[in-house]
């Protein structure tokens, strides 16, 4: 690494410690950022269900308690749970449309139910993740993004009516007009701090609108009290799930895994937005991070709201901003939100904000989803098979998205409810990749325990690899040399005691036209490959016996990638040769 990458603006890293001044008062701005999307995102899903005021009021309250418990438990790290970072989060925009969809025809307990058997989903996909890797890659994650956000934006346009009785029809167009015009504005014009309060300036624009039109009803803060708690409405929970419960289920089930990835790529830029120096990601901590998210989603079903997610992009924004990326700033945004949502009046004053400007807010967001995940599915790159998963996913998922079709299938019911094109893309997408992975060509496996013995093993299995592919005797030389070096990479430096059990090592390989990707499956305690290689860029050129093998391994190998997680260490490698 060379000095151009260092982050020289970070006054304090995760794990330094910040006066709590300082905390308090970057947490306080994070908090700001928060706390609009909080409401909003909750009012849109709350109104659009058809439930009263009384679940609106509880729905904010809980959901800015579970955002202020989780935000504070990432920045904790307890054991396998939190990041260890300064996390902002709100109530996922992705679960709109489906707990509209589960409240209106199932009902509130069954949306509880779902929350919180999906919880455990979310739970047992961080302790899963690198079985998972090669299922739900980002090409699915990216397809399944999109389709979430098409199918939320019916409900941002009906939003575009909601207004009180005599009110001009077109006010509701003119209203969401003008705030949309504002959030373009503001977020092209402005800079800096300006630019994280873009979309609350664009809101503040709207309600003068709304304000001009006699759309804007202050009732609702007069009616408030000052400090309190709202109360609760009637919650439950279905203890004996019936047929809509299951039917609902593969939907919540996939938006699970999806919200589990996009923590994932969230966790991978607060990682890196984090450190002065650049570093290699850590999946523990993404693992701990997706861990708690789903605490967020056991709390939210409890509670009758949306469940948390992360957001990377003002995470990352209030970190450069500030210079401070240590974990106490989390702390200081738990307290302010917690503080926030006992002050009853703030909270009704976001809760006047009219139907047309959360519409216009929540097309924008869903414009920003959209966007995201096409940027998923690019991050990769796109080659024939990629472009076929992308094609026929978003297709019969676009296409049969409330198609009459379903309903003749399955019947009014069931086939409304089958008939979401979230659903239907998700299980066209994973199943297209589960096709496509065993359809791969000549893949090659071998299992032996990661020690130097094992070398031979390894090198018989890549010799007959190259023969396979009828590669040159150089470019065989290279791939059995990237075979010895990665495995002297992975085994630690510590001594195994003679009495434990050699970790397992896993070696496959996947050929392709004129490259071999080999991935090294292990359990290891040594610290990063990446971090290795990436410090080694910074020594002299001349090297030593201990690093003479990431030397070489950096030499040969035309990609590399390292992921560490709980107990495993998996190591990918790309080598070109020719025939």
């Amino acid at each position: 690494m060379t000095t151009g990458n260092t982050q020289e603006s970070i006054r304090f890293e995760p794990n330094e410690d910040c006066p709590p001044s300082i905390a308090l008062v970057v947490g306080s701005q994070g908090a700001l950022l928060v706390l609009a999307p909080v409401v909003l995102n909750v009012a849109i899903a709350i109104r659009s269900s058809g439930l009263g005021d009384k679940f609106l009021t509880w729905g904010v309250f809980a959901a800015m308690i579970i955002c202020a418990v989780i935000t504070a438990l990432q920045a904790l790290q307890l054991r396998r749970f939190g990041a260890g970072h300064v996390v902002l989060s709100w109530p996922a925009a992705m679960f709109i449309a489906i707990m509209v969809l589960t409240v209106t025809t199932a009902g509130l307990a069954t949306f509880a139910s779902l929350m919180v058997v999906c919880s455990l989903m979310q739970v047992a996909l961080s302790w899963w993740l690198p079985t998972l890797r090669r299922i739900v890659t980002p090409v699915v994650s990216g397809t399944v993004t999109m389709l979430i956000a098409v199918s939320v934006l019916p409900i941002a346009f009906e939003a575009v009516s909601d207004l009180p009785t005599g009110t001009p029809a077109i006010a509701g167009p003119a209203i969401a007009g003008v705030t949309l015009l504002a959030s373009v504005i503001a977020t092209l014009r402005a800079s800096g701090r300006w630019r994280l309060v873009a979309p609350l300036i664009s809101i503040l624009v709207g309600c003068a609108a709304a304000a001009a039109f006699g759309a804007l009803d202050g009732g609702r803060i007069a009616d408030a009290g000052w400090f309190g708690i709202p109360a609760v409405p009637e919650l439950s929970f279905d203890l004996t799930p019936g047929k809509e419960f299951w039917v609902l289920l593969p939907s919540f089930a996939i938006l699970t895994l999806v919200l589990g990835l996009k923590t994932i790529s969230d966790g991978v830029v607060i990682q890196q937005a984090s450190r002065r120096r650049p570093r290699a990601i850590d999946f523990r901590q993404i693992q701990g991070m997706v861990s708690v998210n789903g605490v967020g989603m056991f709390l939210a079903g409890i509670a009758g709201t949306l469940p948390t997610m992360a957001n990377s992009s003002y995470s990352q924004s209030l970190i450069s901003l500030t210079g401070v990326a240590a974990r106490r700033v989390g702390i200081g945004v738990a307290v302010v939100i917690l503080v926030l949502a006992l002050f009853s009046k703030f909270a009704a004053l976001l809760l006047t904000i009219p139907g047309p400007v959360l519409g216009a807010y929540l097309m924008l967001a869903m414009g920003m989803l959209f966007v995201s995940g096409w940027q998923t599915i690019l991050r990769d790159g796109l080659d024939p098979r990629r472009v076929l998963v992308v094609a026929l996913a978003s297709a019969l998922g676009l296409g049969l998205h409330g198609h009459p079709i379903t309903r003749d299938i399955f019947g009014d019911e069931l086939g409304g409810l089958l008939g979401n094109g979230v659903t239907i893309g998700a299980v066209v997408a994973v199943g297209m990749t589960l096709l496509l992975e065993v359809m791969s060509k000549r893949r090659a496996r071998l299992e032996v325990t990661l020690d130097m013995s094992s070398l031979g093993a390894i090198d018989d299995f890549l010799v007959k690899v190259a023969s396979s592919l009828n590669w040159d005797s150089e470019s065989s030389t290279r791939l059995r040399s990237v075979g010895e070096e990665t495995l002297s990479s992975l085994l630690t430096d510590e001594e195994i005691a003679d009495d434990s059990k050699p970790p397992r090592l896993v070696v496959v390989a996947r050929p392709g036209t004129d490259r071999v990707e080999l991935e090294f499956v292990a359990t290891t305690r040594q610290d990063n490959i990446e971090d290795q290689l990436a410090f080694l860029t910074d020594e002299p050129t001349v090297p030593t016996v201990d690093d003479l093998s990431f030397r070489l391994l950096r030499h040969h190998a035309a990609a590399l990638r390292h992921q560490k997680f709980h107990g495993v260490d998996i190591v990918t490698v790309q080598i070109e040769g020719r025939q």
